[in-house]
């Protein structure tokens, strides 16, 4: 019965230097989510600054999309409502 009481005083063998770790514990360099997070997000913002960019670009260099031809009945039914007989009519 003695032996239950053996470490009644002080801590057993395998937790007295426990201690010492939590006391020694700094901060060493970055989280690594902190790390992945900051990766990602620069991924995230260079790809949509970089698509922002070639927007512009393209809106500065490309030229102006051509309009579809207007068919011929359309133009006539246009000029019957403006009141504009269509020639030869």
């Amino acid at each position: 019965m003695d032996d239950e009481f053996e470490f009644a005083d002080h801590s057993p063998p395998s937790f007295q230097n426990m201690g010492n770790v939590v006391k020694d514990v700094e901060t060493k360099g970055f989280n690594p989510g902190l790390i992945v997070l900051l990766v990602i997000g620069g991924i995230v913002l260079t790809f949509l600054i970089g698509n922002y960019v070639l927007y512009m670009y393209a809106q500065k260099t490309l030229p102006p999309k051509k309009k579809k031809p207007v068919s011929k009945k359309k133009m006539k039914r246009e000029r019957l409502r403006q009141g504009v007989s269509a020639p030869g009519e």
